[in-house]
């Protein structure tokens, strides 16, 4: 399959952890320990959100107009493919690397402390830049940290922000443009996000509880996550490390409505078949499936007619990581994306598949779809090829399948 894309390194910095052992033990294990309470982000009362609690590392002073939580998390993340990158320097240039991240937030968060300060002393802090909260500074850091010059931008389109950057990246390879493509996602908490999604009355009064019949809402999350990809019939670096490749993608952009998606799931339906097509298998041969699974009532109802249409009677079983890490927006396509690289990595000795975590009341509206159970593993013994789905305001949708090496 000459369209395949090799990923040769990843790092993460996530509710579950910073490294792939660990975030894959609680991803099976359906952890949701990480969910937290919080007084301060939500104006007037208590929300359930996912932060990442361990240490962050700090910003280098030399690129200190960079400098807030979201960029943290971002080099957390990117000092674990450090070495990759630094690598393809050598090997390609480093006007043959690029960057195409994903984001919603960027670092709001330091503008809010900012306007804070403003307010309490009459002028902004001097460490605060407008910069450090604008969508491009994310991708712009990391070509800065790491001393790129290759094509580097960021894609902002809400919750499919981080699954979009894999097509771009591929373009770019295929373009022949780059010889290697670091993408990502990263999102940090923020008072207007949450509260943002609050006055759509969208955010969950408890815990998310994907494809109830009682779901009422998302709970939101942070992290970030990084690969580097090149194209898998021109692969030089990270031979060892590259056994999962990226199979297929799939967009759409069906426009149904500003915030709600279109109830019988066009758009979905048609990014899912999109990235069957790209990756030339057939339904059939998916075997799990990373639902969006906001828990939303509108996502979960068109999601399942989705899923019903694509896959037929016999889907593949599904899962919800939500519960988990929450819905880390403009993250989420590039954090789910890592769970199905540990997924089909050699750290997955048991096939194992991340449990639906939920209430159990399946919703009767909606069509059945099959939920992983706790300690469930793939069937038939094999995980080849997975799914993961991500669907965003306005119907931009992206549909990612990736494979095991020789699949």
């Amino acid at each position: 399959m000459n369209n395949r894309v090799a990923i040769t390194q990843i790092g993460l910095c996530t509710p579950l952890g910073q490294t792939p052992e660990q975030v894959l033990a609680r991803l099976i294990a359906g952890d949701t320990s990480a969910m937290q309470t919080s007084d301060t982000l939500l104006f007037g009362e208590s929300t359930l959100v996912a932060p990442v609690t361990e240490s962050l590392p700090t910003i280098p002073a030399a690129l200190a107009q960079f400098d807030c939580r979201n960029n943290q998390l971002l080099l957390a993340a990117a000092l674990q493919i450090r070495d990759a990158v630094e690598q393809a320097k050598g090997e390609f240039g480093a006007n043959r690397i690029g960057v195409v991240l994903g984001t919603s937030t960027s670092g709001i968060s330091k503008g809010e402390a900012a306007l804070a300060y403003r307010n309490q002393h009459g002028h902004f802090p001097a460490d605060y830049h407008y910069f450090q909260q604008e969508l491009g500074s994310t991708s712009d850091f990391l070509r800065h940290l790491f001393e790129l010059q290759g094509p580097c931008y960021t894609i902002s389109t809400a919750c499919s922000s981080s699954a979009k950057v894999f097509a771009s990246a591929k373009r770019l390879l295929e373009a022949k443009l780059c010889d290697m493509v670091i993408v990502g996602g990263i999102d940090s908490l923020c008072q207007l996000t949450v509260n943002g999604f609050h006055a759509l009355e969208s955010v969950s009064k408890g815990h998310c509880n994907p494809f109830s019949a009682n779901r009422d809402g998302i709970n939101i999350g942070e992290g970030a996550a990084l690969f580097t990809l090149t194209l898998a019939e021109n692969q030089v670096l990270g031979e060892a490390q590259a056994n999962v490749l990226l199979a297929g993608i799939g967009e759409s952009s069906d426009a149904h409505h500003m915030s709600a998606p279109h109830p019988e799931g066009a758009g979905a339906i048609a990014a899912m078949q999109a990235a069957l097509d790209d990756a030339q298998i057939s339904a059939q041969q998916i075997d799990y499936i990373n639902l969006h699974g906001t828990a939303t009532p509108k996502n979960d109802a068109m999601e399942s007619r989705a899923v019903a249409s694509v896959f037929g009677d016999t889907p593949p079983p599904a899962s919800s990581t939500k519960p988990l890490v929450g819905h880390t927006l403009g993250a989420a396509g590039a954090i789910e994306a890592a769970f199905c690289y540990l997924l089909l990595s050699p750290h997955n000795h048991h096939l194992a598949l991340p449990p639906h975590r939920f209430d159990g009341q399946k919703d009767p509206q909606d069509p059945s779809i099959v939920l992983v159970a706790p300690k469930q593993c793939a069937g038939h013994g094999r995980l080849n090829y997975v799914m993961s789905n991500s669907f965003a305001f306005g119907g931009s949708n992206a549909s990612l399948i990736f494979c095991r090496k020789g699949a």
